[in-house]
């Protein structure tokens, strides 16, 4: 079972390194601390907990087109006893019960599993530990949206995207942020690629955003790689100073990744070994 300990950010991080269990993250000069996490001991075939995520349901394309209908079953989103989540997208098997998606019968499910009325954050530093899935049309992806998505509708409520992977891309990580003017293929976007030819789906990674009032950092696995600052929105609106929640989800086609073909294989599967989320002990934010 991992054990958390309480300690400032830099130790944390060095307690947390690499691509395997001992990962380093980067060591800051600023002390934070571990305010929400989930740590998916639970014993193998667990749902996630449900005082901590709920879940979308549903075959509407999610605005993007994606072929997958999400559900609320162990099938698709469950622990494996040795400490990890697994979200797990299948191809629909003849026997199986018959959904409807925006396209017709479902050829696949999946799971989208979020925070959303349980745990919400302004500024901090959100991190997973994860090893993505792998092929065309796969599309795993650890991400945040304004709370009040509701009332405002997106993109106006804003969204922060920690991780993004396509499996035409298998070595990049993209971190990118949606708002009014800014959404969808206009999104502000940064990416990470892996030296050497090495993939995402071979080994966990750390993917984290430090998100304070007037700026946003990416990294993958302590290496900073993307920074956006609030006085660069000289024509733009920042909708990032309110509360956001978490999603993780594996989706499958979609405008941008594009759809599986004769390459592709299933079922596919994003472990999460962790979801942390850390604020300043003490913030002048």
């Amino acid at each position: 079972m991992k054990r958390i300990f309480l300690l400032p950010l830099a130790c944390i991080f060095l307690l947390t390194a690499c691509a395997s269990r001992e990962r380093t993250l980067p060591v800051t000069t600023n002390d934070w601390q571990l305010i929400w996490n989930d740590e998916f001991d639970s014993p193998a075939g667990s749902q996630p907990d449900s005082s901590k995520w709920n879940y979308n349901i549903g075959g509407e394309g999610w605005g993007n087109n994606e072929w997958q209908y999400y559900t609320d079953l162990p099938q698709n989103a469950s622990t494996d006893g040795a400490g990890n989540l697994v979200i797990r997208a299948e191809a629909v098997q003849g026997q199986e019960e018959k959904r409807v998606c925006w396209y017709g019968e479902c050829k696949f499910t999946s799971a989208r599993i979020l925070t959303q009325d349980k745990f919400t954050v302004t500024y901090g530093r959100v991190e997973a530990r994860i090893k993505v899935p792998y092929g065309q049309g796969i599309w795993p992806a650890f991400w945040m949206l304004g709370e009040d998505i509701p009332t405002k509708g997106w993109p106006e409520c804003g969204e922060i995207d920690i991780m993004e992977n396509i499996g035409r891309e298998p070595s990049a990580a993209h971190g990118t942020v949606h708002g009014p003017g800014y959404s969808g293929s206009e999104g502000i976007s940064h990416t990470f690629t892996l030296p050497n030819g090495e993939k995402f789906s071979d080994d966990f990674h750390v993917f984290a955003t430090e998100w304070e009032a007037n700026e946003i950092r990416w990294y993958v696995d302590g290496n900073l790689y993307g920074t956006l600052k609030r006085d660069s929105f000289t024509d733009k609106r920042w909708v990032f100073d309110h509360p956001f929640f978490i999603i993780m989800n594996v989706a499958v086609g979609g405008n941008w990744p594009g759809y599986p073909d004769e390459t592709s294989v299933f079922p596919q599967t994003m472990t999460v070994d962790y979801v942390r989320v850390f604020q300043k002990a003490q913030t002048d934010q």
